[in-house]
């Protein structure tokens, strides 16, 4: 049976492939989101295909708005209950939050694009245009 090589990356190209500072990274494993970077020779750390997968996710989640204590929260959840039908059942409440303050936010900018158009109209009469 023939072993399959696990591929393994640097941090300059992980950094390069998804866009990110190598300093974000390293942020990331400092605090706990990034628990299994293996090293080699001099310490110097090597990425799996693995832990490009969690590097996307966790850029995924940091666009659609979640915060770093809360993706910490979810990865201790899993170290303790090792259950991903919890994992993904806190996931979908952080989101469902995340979406209402979204749609709060949608509603605040919707009345505040209203204001500036009634003040341009005020403004236009005031001069005459």
């Amino acid at each position: 049976m023939k072993e399959t090589k696990e591929q393994l990356t640097s941090i300059g190209e992980i950094a390069k492939k998804l866009d990110m500072s190598q300093r974000t990274i390293r942020y990331y494993e400092e605090i706990g989101l990034l628990n299994s970077i293996k090293r080699v020779e001099a310490g110097r750390r090597v990425y799996t295909d693995m832990d490009l997968r969690r590097l996307k996710l966790i850029k995924r989640l940091k666009i659609m708005g979640m915060t770093l204590s809360e993706m910490q929260e979810l990865e201790a959840m899993w170290t303790i209950e090792k259950s991903t039908d919890k994992v993904l059942g806190r996931l979908l409440e952080l989101m469902s939050n995340q979406l209402r303050r979204l749609d709060d936010r949608i509603a605040d900018l919707n009345i505040l694009r209203n204001e500036i158009v009634e003040f341009q109209k005020r403004i236009k009469s005031k001069i005459g245009k």
